[in-house]
């Protein structure tokens, strides 16, 4: 089994419910347990204009490859309603592959640790409530330092 993390948001039809599905959904996902969930959070979207989001992070444990891993997630995503019509719209759900055990991976269709988290207090702060304080990334960096250099800003947990 692998341990992954995986980001959830949503800002369309009940977030916090779309998440709570969600949750169960991954607790589904064949080969696959759901092994922990962080609190809800909300935060201002990226861009203007937008409902706010409510985001949070689980980690699985999977037997799963990241290639099938993210494929389920998908199906998961088009199961709650999920439309693709731009990269940063609103949407009833995103599930992101964070983190998939010590590995880095970059392939066309996935990039981990997922190539934004760094930037982004509504997954740091998530994932900070579900490892080691002294926890490192695949690629060497610091989950301390990183939530350093993020400050929790625009953050409210629920």
């Amino acid at each position: 089994m692998t341990r992954a993390y995986i980001g959830l948001g949503s800002n369309l039809d009940e977030p916090a419910e779309q998440l709570r599905s969600a949750l169960l959904a991954l607790d589904g996902i064949s080969a696959t347990r759901l092994a922990a969930a962080s609190a809800l959070y909300t935060s201002d979207s990226l861009l203007p204009g937008q409902p706010r989001y409510t985001n949070a992070v689980a980690a699985i444990d999977t037997e799963l490859a990241p290639l099938q891993l993210l494929d389920a997630l998908q199906a998961i995503e088009n199961g709650q309603g999920r439309v693709r019509k731009e990269r940063w719209g609103p949407r009833t759900l995103d599930l992101d592959v964070l983190l998939f055990g010590d590995q880095v991976i970059d392939l066309p269709r996935l990039k981990v640790p997922h190539y934004h988290m760094h930037a982004r207090p509504f997954v740091l702060y998530p994932l900070a409530e579900l490892v080691p304080a002294d926890f490192h990334l695949a690629d060497g960096r610091s989950l301390a330092q990183l939530l350093q250099d993020c400050p929790f800003v625009g953050l409210e947990r629920l």
